[in-house]
């Protein structure tokens, strides 16, 4: 299409200007077939003259490049260094669990149902706002929400430690769910944004492992410094630790979202043809070039992206019944996560006269099987493409091949919450519940990376929404149902709760079975999915 410049003015002369010609650009746009440089009559100098020219357009091409397209080595950096901001905001949940005797200290009079609501109001704000924020990350991209949510982070471990009431703590604590919750989400994007889905199993796993061991370092860390410092050096710990890497944010993480650096790109070009227009720098010759990209015409006002943003995770939790199954069994999974926050310390404490700082210890277990959980995941990666075993090769290429080993790794959990209610007594060593942790850890290391990759590799376009109804729901049952675990060891007994969670987990563990043995004939009946576009690409 073409425009005009603006009318000509009787008080400036002007010969009539050459219409506009927009075409849309792409990373693999060749930049040659724009504008030209001016040739001089002197060879040598239009040679150099183009030579600048073609040194310009590659400093911008090099400037806003696909990240898909990255060096492997730029590529595992910044993963690493997302994976790094993912640690710090899981590590918060745990850290202020481990100051639940200390707060009570504090402020008499506090039950442990307030306490820990602590954890709930960060996790339902946690839960609520990537709702929202991601599609201010598909307008900005990452960059520009990941150090704003991390100033904000920053702050709110700061009036964590300078906080006169409970309730400032609290307040305290919805913020940072606020903020944080943009690492543990976005990140995921962000991987998605440099890797095509068959590279994407490897940084995945990092993200998981990072996210777990993260949760189980907040305690132990947090436990000895309670004891030895007091409570408020939790939050100065937090915030010396986030402010770093906020700080490696600010200086090394670079923007990743390919529609954004294309954006970018095209209003590069174009204030650079300007500028050499004005100094007559281009051939007169044809129309005047001018780059658009396709995704900035398309893209919806915010106010229908914040709509479909939450509208649409809904509608997919309630009418996808892979969403649905998947949903409710990593929220079952997080749940139990967010649960040892309360049930470990308590159960050691009774069973074993544990301190404060002895639970926390218990939670290596769970940093621990994080890393293995790590290192066999990537393992099980390098099996599922080179394995000349025919159960291997038959799913390889289709979505269900991620979820083979969540089939065995799905029922570690329950039997870690077996294991731990029916071994937690003082007969028995605590090494032996503690390594019950450690199993059930691993089951919930092959939940979230399961659910995460099969809704990525199934749901393509809407993977997004797929994966933020699941995250959504995992959040909420992880901020409220905790709340029951001191009830329910009144009750029932270590014994009667494990084997009532277990039997819960057990029943679950059925869904990743289920999708290997009946996933295409699930997927058909789906009015989103397309099942021959359903390979892993």
């Amino acid at each position: 299409m073409t425009d005009s410049d603006s009318p000509h003015q009787p008080s400036h002369p002007a010969p009539d200007p050459r219409p506009v010609e927009h075409r849309y650009l792409t990373f693999s746009t060749d930049l040659t077939s724009g504008p030209s440089p001016v040739s001089d009559s002197d060879s040598s100098s239009g040679n150099n003259n183009r030579h600048c020219h073609s040194h310009q357009h590659d400093a911008i091409r090099g400037k806003f490049s696909d990240p898909q397209t990255w060096p492997p080595l730029r590529k595992s950096l910044v993963t690493y260094l997302s994976c790094l901001a993912t640690f710090v905001t899981t590590y918060t949940p745990g850290a202020y669990a481990a100051g639940f005797v200390a707060y009570r200290a504090e402020w008499p009079g506090l039950s442990s149902t307030a306490v820990y609501a602590g954890i709930t109001l960060f996790t339902l704000c946690f839960a609520v706002a990537p709702m929202m924020l991601a599609s201010f990350s598909e307008l900005a991209g990452r960059r520009p929400l990941f150090l704003a949510a991390g100033a904000i982070f920053v702050a709110s471990q700061l009036g964590s430690a300078v906080t006169a009431s409970f309730a400032g703590l609290l307040v305290t604590r919805a913020l940072a769910g606020l903020s944080c919750s943009v690492f543990s989400t976005v990140v995921g994007g962000v991987i998605s944004d440099m890797y095509v889905a068959r590279e994407r199993n490897t940084a995945m796993a990092i993200f998981t492992g990072a996210a777990l061991c993260g949760t189980g370092v907040g305690p132990v860390v947090s436990g000895v410094v309670v004891e030895r410092l007091g409570w408020r050096w939790i939050y100065y710990v937090q915030t010396i630790s986030c402010g770093v890497v906020v700080g490696l944010l600010v200086l090394f993480f670079p923007e990743t979202r390919g529609s954004v650096l294309l954006s970018r790109r095209a209003k590069a070009l174009n204030k650079w043809y300007d500028a050499l227009e004005r100094e007559g720098g281009l051939k007169a010759k044809g129309p005047t070039v001018r780059w658009r990209v396709k995704a900035d015409e398309e893209r919806d006002t915010v106010g229908k992206m914040l709509k479909t943003s939450v509208v649409r995770p809904m509608h997919l939790l309630v009418t996808e019944s892979v969403v649905f199954w998947f949903s409710l069994w990593m929220s079952f999974a997080w749940t139990i996560l967010y649960l040892t926050f309360e049930a470990v310390p308590l159960m050691f404490a009774l069973a074993y006269d544990f301190s404060p700082q002895e639970s926390g210890l218990v939670f290596l277990a769970v940093s621990v099987s994080s890393v293995l959980g790590t290192a066999g995941a990537v393992w099980q990666e390098k099996l599922l493409l080179t394995s000349k075993l025919q159960l291997i090769a038959r799913f390889r290429g289709q979505p269900e091949a991620r979820l083979l080993f969540a089939c065995g790794q799905s029922i570690l959990l329950p039997a870690g919450l077996f294991w731990l209610g029916s071994t937690t007594s003082h007969a028995i060593h605590w090494i032996v519940p503690a390594l019950a942790v450690g199993c059930l850890t691993l089951g919930i290391f092959g939940v979230y990376l399961a659910v995460f990759n099969y809704l990525a590799d199934t749901y393509h376009a809407y993977a997004s929404s797929a994966i933020a109804a699941q995250a959504f729901t995992r959040n909420v049952f992880a901020a409220c149902l905790p709340l029951a675990v001191e009830p329910m060891l009144d009750r029932l007994g270590f014994v009667g709760t494990g084997c009532v969670l277990g039997a819960v987990g057990l029943g679950l563990s059925a869904v990743p079975w289920v999708l290997v043995l009946w996933g295409p004939r699930i997927r058909k009946r789906s009015k989103l999915l397309d099942p021959d576009l359903q390979m892993l690409g």
